[in-house]
């Protein structure tokens, strides 16, 4: 068991992370100085990450997971054996800049109800950039299509300042958030069987359920790499995609939309996999197939985690979830910026 000297653990999960932790670990060293606690979840490495971090950074506690079953076990187990009042889940491929922490922090003093807050995230091979996954904070359409301020679909903004502001969000980039361990733990920590991808949208989902409040805070900036373990456009991502956005639906959705809902995500996904038919993508037509598939044949195991979901419904609170279709903003209105969109969903924290 680790206990973190500082309330907050920043815990950084690797899987043959080594060359990244000899990058980005001196620089988060020198900003820890009497903040937080830096941790290391090595995620059953096959290379001697571990080895090197002992060595080169011997301040930093270890946590080793025998078997590597994907992103959000790795963070399910290593978080079990960390004590602290709140962690920051930080991805290996994150480069952290100056006074990075320190405004997030305060979002959780200032917020009492607020369980979870990322910072503005960043592309690190082009910093003009916004990231894809998380950007300046994450939204949902009615129809479980998710988006970001400074992301909507494939269309990353540049950075001009014009986020950055602290707002409510609907889901908090999962590479780089700073969240409260007993409201983390209480509605029962990252789903291990997401195994990778949208399994942050769950876990905040679930805090909203609770009652919980998600933020961003523009005033903190993180720098990701992306796809270092699994690459964007790669089939296994389109894969999780696909499987992960129908279990979303599935486990966090009210009978009452859930009945309709579901059968109109699968026909869009239909459409999603003729159009790719039609362009003789049949890597990613399979890929759908075996998505939905996967989803169907685990059914019994998605039921019963959206029995657990729904039995922590108390004071859910809907806010970021956009008035309008985004498919239908993007695709047919032309609206490819965040700041473009009708109805804009921001709501300022207060």
């Amino acid at each position: 068991m680790v206990r973190s000297r500082y309330d907050t653990a920043v815990v950084v999960l690797s899987y043959n992370g080594k060359d990244l932790h000899r990058d980005f670990f001196p620089e988060l060293l020198r900003e820890a100085k009497g903040l937080y606690e830096v941790v290391l979840i090595d995620n059953a490495s096959t290379n001697d990450t571990a080895d090197f971090v002992r060595t080169h950074f011997p301040e930093v506690p270890i946590v080793t997971i025998a078997i590597n079953r994907g992103f959000a076990n790795g963070y399910y187990e290593g978080l079990q054996q960390i004590e602290a009042d709140n962690y920051i889940l930080l991805s290996a491929d994150f480069e952290i800049t100056p006074g990075w922490f320190q405004p997030l922090r305060q979002v959780l003093n200032d917020h009492p109800e607020v369980a979870a807050v990322q910072p503005k995230i960043k592309y690190y091979r082009n910093k003009a950039l916004f990231e894809y996954a998380g950007a300046g904070g994450g939204y949902m359409d009615p129809h479980g299509y998710l988006f970001c301020r400074g992301r909507v679909f494939f269309d990353i903004e540049e950075d001009q300042q014009q986020y950055n502001d602290t707002v409510e969000v609907f889901w908090a980039g999962g590479g780089c958030m700073l969240v409260r361990a007993k409201a983390y733990h209480a509605v029962g920590g990252l789903d291990y069987d997401l195994y990778a991808h949208m399994e942050e949208v769950d876990l905040c989902w679930r805090l909203k359920h609770a009652g919980h409040r998600i933020a961003y805070c523009g005033a903190s900036t993180v720098y990701h790499i992306g796809g270092s373990v699994i690459s964007y456009g790669s089939p296994q991502k389109l894969f999780y995609n696909y499987r992960n956005s129908l279990v979303l639906l599935y486990k966090n959705l009210p009978l009452a939309r859930l009945w309709w809902l579901l059968p109109f995500r699968l026909i869009l996904d239909g459409v999603s996999g003729a159009r790719a038919l039609i362009k003789g993508d049949f890597i990613d037509v399979k890929t759908i197939v075996r998505a939905h598939w996967a989803f169907f044949t685990q059914l019994p195991l998605w039921t019963k985690k959206r029995r657990e979901a729904q039995r922590i419904k108390t004071h859910a609170t809907g806010n970021g979830v956009y008035s309008r279709s985004i498919l239908w903003q993007y695709f047919i209105q032309g609206k490819k910026k965040f700041s473009e969109l009708p109805d804009n969903p921001v709501k300022a924290l207060k």
